[in-house]
């Protein structure tokens, strides 16, 4: 909370700067193009940090959005290999399951899919339906034992404009947040340290669904 007022307080600071001296700055750059630009630059930093600062940056996606796409749906090819420990698949209900994101966007980022490969929640039976929102709490049950998060992202992202990773399989994300996970590391540096790594992490989480 201090490091974010404190944050605010320098933007405050610099946007006033900013507006109080834009006349004398845009005087002196005139004829003179780069500084102009610069100030530009300045302007726009100081009016849109506070907006970057809400939102839940993960640079390492980068490998997942220009890295080669599995061929075939891998929500139907995880389950029906036998090793859950190496596809991160947590655990398995008659109509549903639990895994791990590969590409998490915080630590702990699990993701629950039924068996059956469709994109559409109208496809689902009521019994399907009901056990991937049962699996779903479960699932937050779980996170909140072993990892203490102080909140949750919990949804569906259907269709590619609704930004669906894979399209034709639906499926329920499980993101646990914590205050502070916005900070300046991905701001500033475009870094962001993952706590865990996912063997680790799967470890962890499934001695306590053993329990």
């Amino acid at each position: 909370m201090i490091g974010k007022f404190m944050m605010g307080v320098g933007i405050e600071v610099i946007g006033a700067l900013v507006i109080s001296r834009a006349e004398g700055v845009k005087k002196c750059a005139d004829g003179c193009p780069q500084l102009l630009t610069a100030f530009r630059f300045i302007f726009l930093w100081s009016c849109s940090i506070t907006t970057l600062m809400e939102h839940l940056w993960a640079p390492w996606r980068i490998r997942y959005i220009l890295g080669e796409r599995e061929e075939g749906c891998f929500f139907c090819r995880k389950p029906q290999e036998s090793d859950d420990a190496k596809n991160h698949i947590l655990i398995r209900e008659r109509n549903c399951f639990a895994l791990l994101n590969t590409f998490p966007y915080n630590a702990g980022h699990l993701m629950v899919a039924p068996y059956k490969h469709t994109g559409e929640l109208d496809d689902l039976s009521e019994q399907e339906l009901s056990e991937l929102m049962a699996l779903t709490r479960r699932c937050k049950q779980l996170l909140t034992k072993a990892l203490k998060p102080e909140g949750f992202n919990i949804g569906l992202n259907l269709g590619r404009c609704a930004g669906a990773g894979v399209v034709d399989h639906l499926h329920m994300h499980i993101v646990p947040r914590w205050s502070g996970d916005t900070n300046f590391m991905p701001v500033l540096a475009d870094t962001h340290v993952v706590p865990q790594a996912l063997d680790e992490l799967y470890a962890t989480l499934r001695k306590h669904v053993e329990r």
